[in-house]
């Protein structure tokens, strides 16, 4: 597939798309993660190969963007986009190969589950460079790529729904409100409710929250 050139109302969100075009490279991927701060829950990367002339307006960093737009805006990305891929990296696996390798991972994972797969990636401030495909990294890229503002979209929105569904499976810690981030709320319910599964002990909130509530039940 030949990608014509992308177009978008804001031509410099387009620029490195479009010099990878003229450098020969036809499927380009904008990649992201969401949720390398959180205390809980898994870090999500979404892979993202847009149609260079189907590019749904107001696309932008997921977060300048309300939650309702967020969700409007990923249902067209995913129906416009020529591929989507996703790769979440849980938890248990983050404590142990820390939460940069794991960022690494949940990358690698996103591309290898896009339907085409990539010859150009267009990264947000990692570097992969034991994969097979040319790619670019930068920091800010969401402000940068429509394509890397296009994938912190989709990540987003698909690991706030699965945070969501977390929230019902461990009540009270309020899952669904702060996403698993390091809220007053959430710190007062791992004082008070301890840790679950589905926390980091590497990160050190939960660690000093495990040794607390150790402490407590064996007062």
């Amino acid at each position: 597939m030949r990608q014509k050139r992308y177009r978008f109302e804001r031509e410099t969100m387009c620029r490195l798309e479009n010099l990878a075009l003229s450098r020969g490279f036809t499927r380009i991927a904008g990649i992201d993660e969401v949720g390398r701060g959180a205390l809980a829950g898994p870090v999500v990367a979404a892979c993202v190969i847009l149609d260079g002339e189907r590019i749904p307006p107001g696309v932008a960093d997921s977060k300048k963007l309300a939650d309702r737009r967020r969700r409007d805006l990923c249902a067209k990305i995913r129906e416009s986009a020529v591929a989507v891929g996703i790769g979440t990296v849980e938890p248990a696996t983050i404590d142990e190969i820390n939460i940069l390798n794991a960022t690494k991972l949940a990358m690698k994972l996103a591309v290898a589950g896009a339907t085409v797969r990539p010859d150009f990636l267009l990264i947000d401030a990692v570097n992969l460079y034991d994969i097979s495909i040319s790619s670019l990294s930068f920091f800010k890229g969401e402000d940068k790529s429509v394509s890397v503002a296009a994938a912190s979209i989709v990540a987003k929105v698909y690991r706030d729904d699965l945070m969501i569904r977390l929230s019902e499976m461990y009540p009270g810690f309020g899952f669904a409100e702060h996403k698993g981030y390091g809220t007053a709320r959430h710190t007062e319910a791992l004082r008070d409710l301890g840790c679950t599964d589905i926390h980091r002990y590497s990160y050190r909130p939960v660690s000093e929250a495990l040794s607390l509530w150790k402490s407590k039940r064996q007062r």
